[in-house]
């Protein structure tokens, strides 16, 4: 009879515990469950939307508006590296090496488009002092409005630093 009160008192007791359990594994199953949700709440504010490639677009290519998609990417994805933000700093910019579908676009894959290519024929101009002389010269380099190439003067062989102008002329720099 004592055998039995004692085993009574026993499994009245961890029933006991076992249902303190059971309430604090449901009460950490909600608080695990609402850490979830609040996280997911916080990870989707914090996802951005770039500008990505909806079709492969080949290095010296001219972007259009209808090659550009929209993707949403979290901050952990993205890591450190500088994107592209906005569609309208792509469109009518070349790409400067090939860009994939649905990745984001480093913002030193992209460049103005050339006004003049690398080996063509252009028209070199030098203004000083109403003086103006105008020539012809081999780009050495490809340019954009702005930048500054070199140019080989055909005639001398002599290499100038022009800049290049909107037109498609190049404009000898100061000290060429």
């Amino acid at each position: 009879m004592r055998w039995r009160r004692r085993y009574r008192r026993i499994s009245v007791a961890s029933s006991g515990v076992s249902m303190l359990n059971r309430v604090g594994l449901i009460a950490r199953g909600l608080a695990a469950a609402l850490l979830v949700l609040v996280s997911a709440r916080l990870a989707a504010a914090d996802e951005k939307r770039l500008p990505v490639p909806a079709v492969a677009i080949r290095a010296g290519e001219l972007i259009r508006d209808d090659m550009i998609t929209e993707r949403t990417f979290a901050p952990n994805v993205l890591g450190v590296a500088m994107f592209i933000e906005g569609r309208q700093v792509l469109v009518g910019r070349m790409a400067r090496r090939a860009l994939l579908p649905g990745q984001p676009i480093p913002t030193n894959s992209v460049e103005d488009p050339w006004t003049i290519a690398r080996g063509a024929m252009v028209k070199v101009v030098v203004e000083d002092s109403g003086l103006s002389i105008v020539t012809y010269g081999a780009a050495m380099q490809s340019g954009a409005p702005g930048s500054l190439i070199t140019v080989r003067n055909t005639d001398t062989g002599v290499m100038i630093r022009a800049i290049v102008q909107p037109d498609g002329t190049v404009r000898v720099a100061d000290g060429s």
